[in-house]
């Protein structure tokens, strides 16, 4: 058995994982970023406990933990090198809850973890190369190669919404310009949106739905009036495919793995998405007569982070 903990912004979830995927336990906390570090870890090492006893499975039966966290790792130290949603900066996250739990702690990137987790007991089960790009507030990714995690030499592989595809009318947060994720995330999408409707003056239904209050508008909203015809609505969608489409075809030509899974919130939008972005790759793809890796969505959900996250014990064992 294994433990894992996905570590967001808002919630710590921590359960008992078996070898093959499956949750037999799980509890979680809010998070509550504003705290220190140290008050967030000890949570961390109190839920493990508690799924433990819980479980009431013997501590030596835990072979490994396993900590998907929402920013950059340095595999050399263990440490949390940069985690912008919790304001951490070279944070001794492995050892401090290896020493706390007294079981090995291995930790990754959030969208990694979800990525192994596809390929352990998802969509990516059978394959020996993919890639999972998580559309949320940003664009997470997580690389299998050859039946691993591919971290890259520095663990900054996985980047995948830091690509630059094009040139924005607005900068990324990490302070360049034309990023995928400021095309294709939940974020992009409803900045796009706000500038068509608010700076273009270009009507939408969109404005009725939400009785003019657009500090309301989401993902979801967008995509339900994109369903429903909405000019606007379709117009900010077909931008996002088309970036998304760019993003993954430029990933063909460097990597070519076996399936790309769309993940994360925005991919609650089903096929619709999905057909649009595999027109935008048909199109782009510049040789028609070879195969070019399956595009599907995401079969794992929220789950994915903390089943990740406990097989990385599996993978780095």
């Amino acid at each position: 058995m294994y433990i894992g903990i996905d570590l967001g912004g808002t919630n710590i979830v921590a359960g008992i994982v078996d070898e093959n995927g499956q949750i037999k336990y799980q509890e979680s906390v809010p998070t509550m970023n504003e705290r220190t570090s140290e008050a967030i870890i000890q949570d961390i090492v109190n839920l493990i406990n508690i799924a433990i006893e819980g479980y009431k499975i013997p501590r030596k039966d835990i072979k490994a933990i396993g900590i998907g966290i929402p920013g950059l790792v340095d595999f050399k130290t263990g440490n949390v090198a940069r985690c912008v949603n919790l304001n951490w900066k070279d944070v001794p996250l492995a050892s401090m809850v290896e020493n706390a739990a007294k079981i090995p702690v291995f930790i990754n990137n959030d969208a990694t973890v979800a990525g192994l987790a596809e390929f352990e007991a998802g969509i990516m089960k059978g394959y020996q190369s993919g890639i999972l790009l998580t559309l949320g507030t940003g664009i997470g990714g997580g690389i299998i190669l050859k039946g691993q995690i591919y971290d890259g030499a520095h663990g900054v592989a996985s980047e995948i919404g830091h690509m630059v595809v094009g040139e924005n009318f607005y900068d990324c947060n990490c302070g360049k310009n034309g990023c995928l994720e400021t095309y294709a995330s939940s974020t992009a999408i409803i900045k796009y949106t706000k500038k068509l409707m608010v700076e273009d003056k270009i009507y939408s239904s969109i404005f009725e739905k939400l009785n003019g209050n657009l500090d309301t508008l989401n993902g979801k909203i967008i995509f339900d009036a994109a369903k429903e015809g909405d000019a606007v609505a379709n117009q900010v969608i077909n931008r996002m495919a088309k970036y998304l489409g760019i993003g993954i075809v430029n990933l063909i030509n460097v990597i070519d793995p076996d399936i790309f899974i769309i993940g994360g919130g925005l991919s609650k939008a089903g096929t619709f998405l999905l057909q649009k972005v595999r027109e935008e790759v048909n199109k782009n793809i510049h040789y028609n007569t070879i195969a070019t890796g399956k595009i599907e969505l995401s079969q794992l959900g929220n789950d994915a982070g903390l089943i990740g996250a406990a097989l990385l014990g599996k993978h780095r064992n």
